[in-house]
């Protein structure tokens, strides 16, 4: 199924169970409202904001949709901007009110005087008369002038409560004018049917970045996207009916308050469930899917999160581990990205919540690490994952693009991108965390999820256990020895005393690529730390004697021959980062009773603790 024609499934069930508004009629943000005597006389201007926040904020009505503008001059149908509606907008320089000078309001008020002309509604008339009167320069004498500029503000009959444009009449009057416009039919591409077709389609509001108007999802503004002869909405033949229910349902999951939209690096991404006739169904897969794709901060929530995935992982069906979801039901997941004035398709994704839940899992699976990395204290979400890919941990430096690879990964079960390995290897050669630790664990994770998938994969039928996930002193890997034996390097420096360069600041990232060239340097440097640690006493004897018997232990895992690579590549760089995890945590394992921390494990800690030699 096309990304359009799920949306259109989407709003026609949002619509039957009144969550979307009907043909016409889109949700809009809406600040005050004109009070008309029947006269035509504006007695009153009321305030519609909400002002239950630090700042007032504009309430969104249902009014009649808007029309798609950029520079082009098109007026809305009984509501619209104060340069439209009264002729005054913001200096946005001067912050003070001028006259909108490009025929704006000119336009709004010929534009209803020709809709409204037949009209016998009592509202309609009013508005009619007070737009053939109305001088901007009054606007200075209208309640609130103040703070009614540039926002959008609609009408009402003085003594009623309903608003101009929620009138039956008014109803009437603006579906007649929809369905009395000039447009070309067509075939359309989403329904199939020969229809009146969309020359320019409404905006989609909500994606992060875009523009704060909005962006279109189809849009053609230059000759160079255009065909045979044909402009804009035409080169891709879409029935207005098709246009309102796709944007209506986008615009929708979009909203800030639907809870079904997440955001993952650049990507905006909404997602929904459809289940026929069973909209429990549908939010119980919907809520699964948010608790899976974006763990709750708290503790013990994301505890149960844990617990839920580690049953998926044990093989235990969804329908024992989340009774109230139907692992059948439909889900469907779209990625959206800003394109200047439009928007980009980062992925689209369409299947069940069962395949869904079960792709996340071995996702999480394939992230196991052990000991469990620091900075994660809930189930990594792929957003959280991102960020391990940003200098600094900004989301502003995320590589662009990323998020979307990597979502199409996790939610297919291929290959991580090969760009995500590249970036996190990167981070882990060039990046110091503030705790003092070279090597952060959750990107160790992230790289190591990396290489067993592809193990995985390329071996489908081989299920043999994960050897990546604790220490493994038996490896024969000798990208991951390289990395243990680095980290012991590493330990018996520490051990000896403090410096303030130390060998991961100056050979981590050379010893990880062209071991052959730095490990000799690394190991006379080892040689004389050792020897040191000989001559003390106390706990530095004890970890010397520690880190020469692990030594002698890695060394021994290497090849007889001596010789060491003279390059890794870089899914044995990603082992050696494994090894030197796995190796340091070793040294640094809690081994009282009590569960305190060892001191030599916090930043700036001076006393080296005996190491744990199990």
């Amino acid at each position: 199924m096309t990304i359009l024609k799920a949306l259109g499934g989407h709003y026609d069930r949002l619509e039957a169970n009144g969550e979307a508004p009907r043909y016409g009629y889109s949700s809009e943000p809406v600040s005050f409202v004109i009070v008309l005597s029947r006269e035509g006389e504006a007695v009153d201007v009321m305030d519609l904001r909400d002002m239950s926040g630090s700042k007032p904020r504009p309430t969104r009505r249902l009014l009649p949709q808007p029309v798609p503008r950029s520079v082009n001059i098109a007026s809305n149908f009984l509501w619209d901007k104060t340069a439209y509606s009264l002729g005054v907008m913001l200096d946005k320089e001067k912050k003070t009110p001028i006259l909108a000078k490009r025929g704006e309001h000119e336009h709004f008020k010929n534009f209803h005087l020709d809709l409204l002309a037949d009209t016998n509604d009592e509202g309609m008339k009013a508005l009619r008369t007070f737009l053939d009167n109305w001088q901007p320069e009054n606007y200075r004498n209208l309640p609130h002038a103040g703070d009614i500029l540039d926002t959008n503000i609609v009408f009402r009959l003085d003594g009623e409560q309903c608003f101009i444009h929620e009138r039956a009449a008014a109803r009437d009057n603006w579906l007649a004018h929809l369905a009395g416009q000039d447009r070309a039919e067509s075939l359309c591409l989403v329904t199939g049917e020969f229809s009146p077709m969309e020359r320019l389609h409404p905006k989609i509001k909500g994606v992060r970045d875009a523009q704060s108007s909005g962006a279109a999802m189809v849009s053609f503004n230059l000759d160079a996207f255009e065909s045979f002869g044909k402009t804009q909405g035409a080169n891709a033949p879409i029935s207005e009916r098709a246009t309102f229910a796709y944007t209506t349902a986008l615009n929708t999951l979009l909203a800030r308050d639907s809870g079904k939209h997440i955001q993952i690096g650049d990507a905006t991404t909404v997602f929904w469930a459809e289940a026929v006739g069973d909209d429990a169904a549908a939010k119980a897969a919907e809520g699964l899917f948010t608790m899976l794709s974006d763990p709750p901060t708290d503790a013990q929530e994301a505890a149960k999160v844990s617990d839920k995935l580690s049953a998926l992982a044990e093989g235990r069906p969804l329908a024992d581990v989340e009774p109230d979801v139907d692992c059948d039901t439909r889900f469907y997941i779209l990625g959206l990205a800003p394109n200047a004035a439009r928007l980009s398709v980062r992925f689209w994704f369409q299947g069940t919540i069962g395949a869904i839940a079960q792709r996340i899992t071995e996702h999480w699976r394939d992230l196991r690490l052990e000991p469990e990395p620091e900075p994660w204290p809930r189930p990594p979400s792929a957003r959280h994952l991102l960020y391990e890919t940003a200098l600094q941990r900004k989301a502003e430096n995320i590589p662009p693009s990323l998020g979307g690879a990597l979502m199409r990964a996790i939610l297919t079960g291929s290959k991580y991108p090969q760009t995500l390995l590249s970036t996190i290897i990167m981070r882990l050669r060039l990046d110091r965390d503030v705790s003092g630790i070279r090597v952060s664990g959750a990107r160790v994770a992230i790289v190591k999820a990396c290489i067993r998938r592809a193990e995985r994969l390329s071996n489908p039928e081989d299920k043999k256990e994960d050897c990546l996930v604790k220490l493994d002193k038996h490896s024969d890997n000798i990208a991951y020895n390289l990395g243990r034996l680095f980290a012991a390097y590493a330990y018996a420096e520490k051990s000896y005393g403090g410096r303030n360069a130390t060998i991961r600041d100056k050979y981590m990232g050379a010893a990880s690529a062209t071991p052959r060239r730095v490990f000799p340097i690394l190991m006379r440097g080892y040689e004389h730390n050792r020897a040191g640690l000989a001559k003390s006493g106390g706990m530095k004897r004890g970890a010397g004697v520690i880190t020469d018997k692990e030594v002698g232990d890695i060394i021994d895992q290497l090849p007889g021959s001596g010789e060491l690579p003279t390059s890794l590549t870089l899914e044995d760089q990603a082992c050696f980062f494994v090894g030197y995890y796995h190796q340091e945590r070793a040294f640094y394992r809690k081994s009282n009773a009590d569960g305190e921390q060892d001191q030599a494990n916090q930043p700036g800690g001076g006393v080296i603790h005996e190491p744990h030699t199990d």
